[in-house]
């Protein structure tokens, strides 16, 4: 659009010179190709300034959409999906159990069982497809000021050592299969802890017991226990050995290390 412009009117002087002088075509000249110049650059403006105009409503834009979107991470543990949409995930695996004077978390898949196997059991879930894995508490009198009264976790352990099962047969046996004679179950305890939580001492034990006619190769039992306000408090979660290393272990762990006192 510039050059045209130009050549019009440089065309239109010429046709005027034509008429005169040589000198007055030379004197014309000059000022021709300034008017041409101012045009052109008058018109350079314009595109340039069209241009800047186009660059800064598209920097208005990109800032806008910017400002206006709400950016959130899509945080993903290893092995776990994206979470794309941004939306704070939420964990689906455990539900929140509040008892009278308790509380612990319960994995969403189990049952509440109406099975009463211990003394002063106040509940017991289980799992859906195996009774075996289940978590129950016990809440009974005591005199006790603190769990520390009955002595080390393994002298506790002694002193409730109905939690881990009786022995169905009574008679003579042999030793074999790693049980000591005329004894068809064994107890080891793999570990033990003495936590304290909200100003309040625990024992945690994980015990491992075994039966001569088991069909799970054992039972992990988890025991978390305290004392509060003149009551004993146990919590035993567990699941057979062969459950325990199929996916069972969290569950169980997660149910015993999150019980509590009020």
């Amino acid at each position: 659009m510039a050059s045209t412009a130009c050549f019009l009117h440089h065309h239109a002087l010429t046709t005027t010179a034509s008429r005169s002088s040589q000198r007055q075509v030379a004197n014309i000249k000059p000022p021709t190709q300034l008017v041409c110049r101012a045009q052109k650059q008058a018109v350079q403006e314009d595109i340039d300034g069209s241009l800047v105009s186009r660059r800064l409503a598209l920097t208005v834009l990109i800032s806008a959409a910017a400002v206006g979107s709400k950016v959130s991470p899509a945080d993903a543990a290893y092995g776990e999906a994206a979470n794309v949409f941004g939306k704070p995930k939420t964990n689906t695996d455990f539900t929140p159990y509040n008892g009278d004077g308790f509380k612990l978390s319960i994995p969403s898949k189990w049952n509440p069982s109406k099975e009463v196997e211990y003394p002063g059991q106040v509940l017991r879930y289980e799992d859906n497809f195996d009774s075996t894995t289940n978590v129950a508490v016990m809440v009974t009198p005591t005199d006790k000021k603190s769990i520390t009264d009955y002595g080390s976790p393994e002298e506790f352990l002694s002193k409730v050592d109905y939690l881990l099962g009786k022995q169905a047969y009574s008679g003579q046996t042999d030793a074999e299969g790693g049980f000591d004679s005329n004894a068809v179950a064994t107890a080891n305890i793999l570990e033990t802890s003495t936590p304290v939580i909200g100003g309040k001492q625990y024992y945690y034990l994980s015990v491992l017991t075994r039966t001569a006619d088991g069909d799970e190769g054992g039972k992990h039992q988890l025991i978390t226990a305290t004392v509060n306000g003149g009551k004993l408090y146990i919590c035993k979660s567990q699941a057979g050995d062969k459950r325990w290393f199929k996916g069972a272990r969290k569950f169980v762990e997660s149910a015993a290390s999150s019980f509590s006192v009020a």
